[in-house]
């Protein structure tokens, strides 16, 4: 077989017609971020009504799409000397934006602190500490909203009240943030040549769906920005609740979040992010963290409206490895969500 395939592509390269493919060679770990993977998924629906396809952002050299955001922030702060040399990096995450922060900080050599809450896994922690991140607890949530995210907030404000010359990236409010999402949706709309009709994403601080709108307001595009967000996240709704989930949602609506750049929203439980992770592991082979599972299940929530025929895109925010212990978990999944009903796989 491997020997077959040896002589087609030698036979392919004969053909003067057709280029001799160049693998491109990365200056440095962080110029591999982007130009991740858009991958047809053919199993997911069994009907197939329409075409599907899924932005592998797991590829990324960080494990998520927060790697872009991150090196874009810091980046940007260093040109303008908002970041100087030796200066500590203080952020709020629930994992991935942190991850992304830790490796561009080490890549850097700049002291990095997270601000973390209970909803971060162990995994994350470990993978944070790995790249040298220092790590900060915050166990109770904010008296007046009764949110952890606040919380972290203040206690990033303290931070960086007591250590001088510290630089905050703000996630939630920082545009760098949603402008290095202006090329994701770039990276898509090449791939597809423009003809996206539905754009499913997750929110959380907003900034993919701020850059990816922008970006298709910008061309023209024909394409429905549909916003995936949890039950009892407070950027879409005022019904707040307990949520499991970690990158989906937030405990408040942040300033980078514009409503008028979305078409439509769907809300999807924690359950629906677990069947929707695991569905993807059986049926296509890919490990996908809890986000990812729950943009896939609003993709089957509003699948009724969505034409026969049309091109619809899936951002997928990160990779499973780091959900082994919780949402690939049945024990885990049975005392925090709930019982998986194995039809729904």
């Amino acid at each position: 077989m491997l020997a077959q395939k040896d002589s087609d592509l030698r036979s392919t390269a004969d053909n003067e017609s057709i280029p001799d493919p160049s693998p491109r060679v990365c200056d440095g770990i962080l110029d591999a971020i982007g130009d991740t993977p858009l991958v047809r998924l053919r199993r997911y629906f069994p009907a197939n009504r329409f075409q599907l396809y899924a932005k592998l952002e797991g590829v990324n050299p960080g494990g998520s799409i927060k790697d872009r955001p991150a090196i874009w922030i810091l980046e940007h702060g260093m040109r303008t000397g908002a970041l100087r040399p030796g200066a500590v990096v203080i952020e709020s995450s629930s994992g991935n934006m942190g991850i992304g922060l830790a490796q561009a900080c080490r890549f850097y050599g700049l002291r990095f602190i997270c601000v973390v809450d209970p909803k971060a896994t162990d995994t994350n922690l470990k993978v944070l500490r790995a790249y040298g991140a220092e790590i900060e607890y915050v166990l109770e949530p904010d008296p007046a909203s009764g949110e952890l995210l606040q919380a972290r907030i203040r206690r990033v404000e303290e931070l960086l009240g007591q250590i001088e010359g510290s630089f905050w990236p703000n996630q939630y409010a920082n545009t760098r943030n949603s402008d290095a999402h202006y090329y994701t949706m770039r990276e898509v709309a090449m791939a597809l040549d423009g003809k996206i009709d539905f754009l499913f994403l997750p929110t959380s601080t907003c900034g993919t769906l701020r850059g990816c709108s922008e970006y298709i307001r910008q061309h023209g595009l024909r394409t429905r920005v549909i916003a995936v967000d949890s039950f009892g996240s407070l950027i879409f709704s005022n019904v707040q609740a307990k949520r499991m989930i970690p990158g989906l949602g937030a405990g408040l609506r942040p300033p980078l979040c514009e409503t008028a750049l979305i078409d439509d929203c769907v809300h999807v439980t924690d359950l629906d992010c677990v069947v929707g992770c695991r569905r993807l592991m059986k049926r296509e082979a890919i490990l996908s963290g809890g986000s990812s599972g729950g943009v896939l299940s609003a993709i089957e929530i509003f699948g009724e409206r969505i034409p026969d025929a049309a091109v619809v895109v899936a951002i997928l925010p990160d990779r499973g490895e780091r959900y082994l212990d919780t949402l690939f978990s049945d024990e885990w999944v049975r005392e925090h969500i709930g019982t998986v009903d194995p039809e729904r796989l």
